[in-house]
């Protein structure tokens, strides 16, 4: 028996089916931020409602699944190994079914610009001449609530081109004529929004999920004006570690289409697989979605940190080097892309590759022939692999990153007929860590300090994407570097010149980092920094390992 586009194995579960209309519910979000200009207009009651009911249906579902998480981790933590499922291997095995593919728009995806939310990035990115705008609301957004909700009215007023405006030093900011398709990036499943609190009938409360509020204000304001407007409401989707947890998305997207009256599949999503859990299940997250599945992304740094804190407690076989050693042609990453567009090609979904962190400063044309260099290398890479597309950080970088892309593509939108039959990688490929020549330096220790410090300071200030040393850190590249701390002290490693890498040597190199920072004379720099060097200290020193860099800062710090 094969599988047909309804059918699954009994042992994965059954698509449950929500409601076609939204009963009048006896809970309520209570909001809790501040009243900022024209914030009303986003949380709006019959908004306000919708979240309500998007919390009714799947909040439990959502506290469930991240509790599964912490549970895989502990097995993992005790000896237990990642495979690929048994019991979903009939879906893995049935060449038959395939996902929705491109929405209107997405046929062509060659380059994607990715970037937060802020109105001048936003009208640097809807000119940058991209295919595709990540609009995102993740990893480059410090998740206050003047961002959040400011990033929301930003893209209602972009999806409408009212975005146009003057700065107060005079320079203007305006739409062009053409612009790119917008795929929105919501929080994790695993951030909460501190400043809305979900009420329950029964008197229980809890805060809101981060992922609910993001899609479900982006989709209700603005779905029926993208469709309008011949594109589609898009999202991308990070942070998933299971089939089940893409399951969860399916259900939203199904219930939330009923709610709007869209069509069923008119929401398309591409799942960013940056967790080693979901490199095992790609073909079981695109089965799930495949109603509302356009492709996946190959999220490079999420990924990298994953497989630290995965196996962060176990033994010295599993360290990884010096985070500048950790390239995409090592060779548990190369399995990992190269499963990635085998997967994708086999069931009609896009492979979009990853970003090159290097960026250009057009006051150095060093530094920005190196940034040109190394993305266009990158960028051919990819598209020898067979990747319909790629992301940059930068609209300077994007004709470089075209030009590989069209040498490859030419006049052709992607490239999914090319099926990689000869792409065969097994767990062990996955799992295969060694680094040839890898090792770990003084200089490898104070870069991640530096880099983890000065991120940790800006995301701080609201800035959650920020140019360092020349290239564009976010809160994944952050994570890399404070996790390599934390798993090279706890396994006891020695620098390649000899030195025991210890908490004291390690807190030591904070303080004097914090106290570089605080002196720093570059705008924006040092203002959080002692703030900063205690989260970082939390992070790297304490006995248990923060499951994210930013959720403590979150809590404490943008409230």
């Amino acid at each position: 028996m094969t599988l047909t586009q309804h059918q699954r194995p009994a042992s994965t579960g059954s698509r449950s089916s929500p409601p076609a209309s939204t009963p009048a519910s006896p809970s309520w979000i209570d909001q809790l931020g501040s009243a900022e200009h024209r914030f009303e207009e986003i949380l709006t009651p019959e908004a306000m409602t919708f979240l309500a009911a998007l919390h009714d249906r799947f909040a439990a579902r959502r506290s469930q699944l991240l509790t599964s998480r912490a549970m895989r981790r502990e097995a993992i933590s005790s000896g237990a190994m990642f495979d690929f499922l048994p019991e979903t291997a009939a879906i893995r095995d049935d060449p038959t079914w395939q996902v929705a593919g491109a929405g209107p728009g997405l046929e062509d995806r060659r380059v994607e610009i990715t970037g937060p939310t802020d109105r001048k990035m936003t009208v640097n990115a809807m000119n940058s001449g991209a295919n595709v705008w990540l609009a995102d609301g993740e990893d480059a957004l410090s998740p206050t609530w003047h961002n959040v909700i400011t990033g929301q009215l930003t893209l209602h007023d972009a999806i409408r081109r009212r975005i146009d405006f003057v700065t107060d030093e005079g320079k203007e900011y305006r739409l062009g004529e053409r612009t790119p398709t917008i795929v929105f990036r919501p929080r994790g499943w695993h951030l909460p929004e501190q400043q809305l609190r979900y009420q329950r009938a029964d008197g229980r409360s809890c805060r809101a999920s981060g992922s609910l509020v993001d899609a479900g204000l982006y989709l209700f304001h603005n779905a029926r004006e993208l469709i309008a407007r011949g594109a589609g409401p898009y999202l991308y989707l990070p942070k998933l570690e299971s089939h089940q947890e893409a399951r969860l998305w399916d259900e939203v997207f199904t219930f939330t289409e009923q709610h709007l009256g869209l069509e069923h599949g008119t929401i398309r999503a591409t799942v960013l697989i940056e967790t080693l859990p979901a490199a095992f299940e790609m073909d079981e997250i695109l089965f799930e979605l495949r109603d509302h599945c356009a492709g996946l992304n190959a999220g490079r740094w999420d990924y990298l940190f994953s497989v630290i804190k995965q196996f962060r407690d176990r033994g010295r076989n599993r360290v990884l080097p010096d985070r500048g050693q950790l390239t995409m042609t090592v060779p548990f990453m190369r399995a990992y892309t190269e499963l990635l567009v085998r997967t994708c090609h086999r069931r009609g979904a896009h492979a979009i590759g990853g970003m090159s962190a290097f960026i250009p400063d057009r006051r150095e044309p060093a530094v920005t022939a190196n940034a040109l260099a190394e993305v266009s290398e990158d960028k051919a890479r990819e598209a020898a692999d067979g990747f319909d597309g790629t992301w940059v950080a930068h609209p300077d970088l994007i004709p470089a990153a075209r030009a590989e892309f069209d040498a490859v593509l030419g006049q052709h939108p992607h490239q999914l007929e090319r099926q990689r039959q000869d792409v065969h990688v097994t767990a062990a490929d996955l799992l295969d860590l060694r680094v040839e020549g890898g090792r770990i330096t003084t200089a490898g220790i104070r870069q991640n300090i530096r880099v983890a410090l000065r991120y940790l300071d800006s995301w701080l200030q609201g800035r959650g994407a920020v140019a360092i040393d020349h290239l564009m850190e976010d809160a994944a590249t952050a994570e890399i570097s404070r996790s390599q701390l934390w798993q090279w002290i706890n396994q006891g490693m020695l620098t390649e010149e000899g030195m025991p890498i210890l908490k004291e040597r390690i807190e030591y190199f904070i303080d004097r980092c914090a106290e570089e920072l605080a002196r720093a004379e570059e705008p924006g720099g040092g203002g959080r920094a002692r703030e900063a060097a205690e989260l970082l200290k939390e992070a790297v020193l304490g006995e248990e390992f923060p499951a994210f860099l930013t959720t403590a800062a979150y809590e404490r710090h943008l409230r």
